[in-house]
């Protein structure tokens, strides 16, 4: 079954919500009308009980009781629908206005006092019956019995109450039709999040929607959108240059093992060339081993997969442990190699050799001669920062940001082959983000990487 559009949703409950209140409000006046109807007829029968009442009263002698019956139909000319009757002590009708014929039994059953109201032949009567007294001494008490035709009422109440539902009906219809035209014009905005989203790809990821025309209720859901948009031009962009620079960094070594493959292949050599060429060889192959190996960390590293074991660490020990393997390439450089300060952490012992390394060798890598590395570890405040520091040429701050992006290079003009593959400092914040830290790096006069890791207690 297909489900209701958003808006043919609104505008039905736009149509239920008018047509309940309207009803309600019918049913408010319906009910007010009834009272006032009962209220007027209770007042005009009353008026007549008290008009037959004093004619009564006056009668002073035998001949003036029998004037009652004249004098009661003059009273009661031009009143259409009123009915008066005059019942005496053993039930007889005395008395009956003329032309008049209503069931006296049904009200003499009734209370007296009573308003009642029934319907009889098609017609609807209220009435009531009462006592009266004569004015004669020792005379017998009459019982006067009152009706009214409000046929006429109840016709005006079940018109009234057609129109209202005839009302009711067209002002539902009339809501939903406006509704669905407020609800439209309203989401016209999310249709153009839909048109926006439906022609989506990755060469269109530019395309913003304007939030200064927006409803509060949806400018935040076009904020989310198009930060959602700015995040995936990001990645796409950064999937771009990954995808660009992976191509080139394989298709370096792949090359040079073609290339000496076939010039090995061009003609007969000797047992000591072939082997040369396969030592060559194989110094690419290992080159190829560590890239794919450190791409496969990244990944496992991007899917959460990288779990570091809790462990005690003494970063200062690992930090001289690092200081002895680069010791021959810091002298061949002319390189001081300086550590200060200590501090333990909990984590993968491995993983965090590895990042140390990582630093450590890019900030050898870009020491100018004579210069010094130092490596400071300190703590405070529930952290241990180790901060590797060395002088050279400093990185502009446009590049700071996308410094720990896979493949990125400050200089891209620099030979890739000298300078390994460009993964290490992505790499190391992956291992530093596994290990709940941060890493930022600031540079000026010297270039410094500072990596922040909490204290677990244990």
């Amino acid at each position: 079954m297909k489900s209701l559009s958003l808006t043919a949703r609104i505008s039905l409950l736009f149509a239920a919500c008018a047509a309940i209140v309207l009803l309600g409000l019918g049913w408010v006046v319906v009910q007010s009308m009834e009272a006032h109807f009962l209220e007027i007829d209770r007042h005009e029968i009353e008026g007549k009980l008290s008009l037959v009442r004093n004619l009564l009263a006056k009668v002073d002698a035998p001949v003036d009781l029998d004037t009652i019956p004249s004098q009661l139909d003059d009273a009661l000319v031009g009143h259409h629908g009123l009915s008066v009757a005059l019942i005496d002590k053993d039930g007889a009708i005395w008395f009956t206005s003329q032309g008049q014929d209503f069931p006296i039994a049904l009200l003499l059953q009734t209370e007296p006092g009573r308003i009642l109201t029934w319907t009889e032949n098609g017609r609807t009567y209220r009435g009531l019956t009462a006592p009266v007294a004569i004015g004669l001494q020792d005379a017998s008490r009459f019982t006067t019995a009152i009706s009214l035709d409000i046929t006429h009422h109840r016709q005006f109440r079940s018109e009234f109450l057609a129109l209202l539902m005839f009302t009711t009906m067209l002002a539902a219809l009339i809501t939903a039709a406006l509704g669905w035209l407020v609800t439209r014009l309203g989401l016209r905005p999310l249709r153009r999040m839909t048109a926006l989203a439906t022609n989506l790809s990755a060469s269109h990821l530019n395309e913003r929607i304007p939030e200064a025309p927006l409803p509060v209720e949806i400018r935040s859901l076009a904020t989310a959108f198009n930060a959602m948009l700015a995040r995936l031009e990001s990645s796409f962009q950064r999937l771009s240059e990954f995808s660009s620079d992976i191509a080139h960094e394989l298709r370096t070594p792949v090359s040079n093992l073609m290339t000496q493959t076939q010039v090995a292949l061009s003609k007969a050599r000797s047992a000591e060339e072939y082997q040369e060429v396969l030592y060559s060889n194989l110094e690419e192959y290992q080159r190829l081993a560590k890239m794919i190996g450190d791409m496969l960390f990244l990944a496992k590293a991007d899917n959460g997969l990288i779990i570091p074991t809790h462990d005690p660490v003494d970063l200062a020990a690992e930090v001289r442990d690092l200081f002895t393997f680069y010791e021959a390439l810091a002298e061949d450089k002319g390189i001081t190699l300086a550590a200060h300060g200590t501090g333990s952490v909990t984590g993968d012992r491995l993983m965090l050799r590895r990042a140390l390394s990582n630093l450590l060798s890019n900030a050898i890598r870009h020491t100018p001669r004579g210069g010094m590395v130092s490596v400071d570890i300190h703590s405070d405040d529930g952290f241990v920062s180790v901060t590797v520091e060395n002088p050279g040429e400093p990185i502009l701050s446009e590049h700071l940001p996308r410094i720990f992006d896979r493949f990125y290079r400050v200089d891209p003009s620099r030979q890739r082959i000298s300078e390994g593959a460009g993964l290490g400092l992505a790499i190391t914040k992956s291992i530093v983000d596994a290990h709940g830290g941060k890493i930022e790096a600031r540079s000026g006069e010297t270039t410094c990487f500072e990596i922040r890791f909490p204290v677990i207690q244990p």
